[in-house]
């Protein structure tokens, strides 16, 4: 059974959203924890920070999963 050429191209984008999202809570989580070993009197303020930033990957790979998903 072959599967639609827009099917396939959709998973992949699926795929590549979700990697790209993950390597950038990763860079994100490596830096922040990094600066609190510089300066440990600023961790709750890089804490809120790295949340907020989480967030917005989150979403922003959200919606391109939705997207890719919706064109397949």
């Amino acid at each position: 059974m072959m599967v639609p050429m827009a099917m396939s191209t959709a998973a992949i984008g699926a795929g590549f959203t979700l990697v790209g999202a993950g390597l950038g809570i990763g860079l994100l989580w490596a830096a922040g924890l990094q600066s609190m070993a510089r300066q440990p009197e600023l961790q709750t303020k890089l804490q809120t920070v790295m949340i907020i930033g989480a967030a917005f990957i989150e979403g922003a790979a959200l919606f391109a999963l939705v997207i890719c998903l919706m064109k397949g």
